[in-house]
Order: structure tokens, then sequence, then C-alpha cells
């Protein structure tokens, strides 16, 4: 997308509670104000999701004010596995900031149902790897959903891109 194509508006984000990496509870609703970015994850996976390596492997690419309007938020799909300590250590592992990054887990019916609301199908296999559709949300600042990327099409730099228009627009 060019710079001065505006994002459309899907529809208002489906709201979440759960649990945080520091055993805190956290909803969609507490990052009112911050443009969001919403994946799903297992610790156990081989891949990190795109928007969360391109973000975690590289801190200062968006630089520190414009990472204080924004949100990461991975969230699992193994909650029988990633308990907010597992998920402690992962973010650890990826360098992920705590104060703009949060990884969470719930029971498996409350990741069911987020994951129902934003499309996201997840089946844990008997080898305990998880079979999943990978998809990432980007939301502005009110909780309108703007855009999400499915699968391996997933472009860093148009993620970048788009995630940097809705900063520039608030």
């Amino acid at each position: 997308m060019s710079g001065d194509t505006q994002l459309p508006v899907i529809g208002p984000a489906p709201p979440f509670a759960l649990t945080s990496q520091d055993s805190k509870p956290v909803s969609l609703a507490d990052m009112r104000g911050k443009v969001v970015a919403v994946s799903f994850i297992y610790t156990g996976c081989p891949d990190m999701p795109a928007a969360d390596a391109e973000n975690g492997r590289r801190p200062g690419r968006t630089g520190g004010e414009v990472r204080r309007q924004v949100a990461f938020v991975s969230i699992t799909l193994d909650p029988e596995h990633d308990t907010p300590e597992v998920l402690k250590d992962y973010a650890e592992f990826w360098g992920a900031k705590p104060d703009g990054w949060s990884f969470l887990t719930g029971s498996l019916e409350a990741v069911r149902e987020v994951t129902r609301r934003y499309g996201v199908f997840f089946s844990k296999k008997e080898d305990g790897s998880v079979e999943h559709s990978q998809l990432t949300t980007l939301m502005d600042a009110d909780g309108q959903m703007r855009v999400q990327y499915l699968g391996a099409r997933f472009d860093p730099e148009e993620f970048r891109r788009d995630l940097l228009s809705l900063v520039d627009k608030e």
C-alpha cells in the first residue's frame, strides 16, 4: 500500500481478556489509545510469527516514540503448556520489551473463544505440536480492525508501513 492510501475499517476488534506473561489480567480495552498488533503463537513452534519476529529481532526499528503508541500482543494457541512462566521465558528469549509486548494465555475455553472471534483455526496434534492458521490483525487506537495479514504472504515491510500509517494518524 502506498503511504497516502488510508487503510479500510474492517469493524470493531473482538474484545478479549486473558493473562499476561507477568500473571496479570490484560484486556484489549486496556490498550485503547494505542495501535495494536495481535498475533497467535505457541512456544513450541519452530518459527515465530513474522510480525513478532520483525519487532522482536529489531527492537530499535520503529523508535521509542512510536513504540509508546503501539502494543504488540501474542496470544498462545497452547494454553495448557504455555503458562505465564513459559511465556515470560519465551518473551525474554525473543528480546521482547515487556512494556510494549504482551504474551497472553488463559483457559482453553477462553483462548478458543478469542480465536473463534478472530477467525483463527488451531488444533493440537498427538505429538504436542499445534496446527494453526497464521493471522496477524492490526487495529487502530480506537479499537477498529484495519488490516489482517494471513499466512505466509506476510510482508514485514507492508506491516511496518501500515503500522506507521496508523500511528501517524493519531
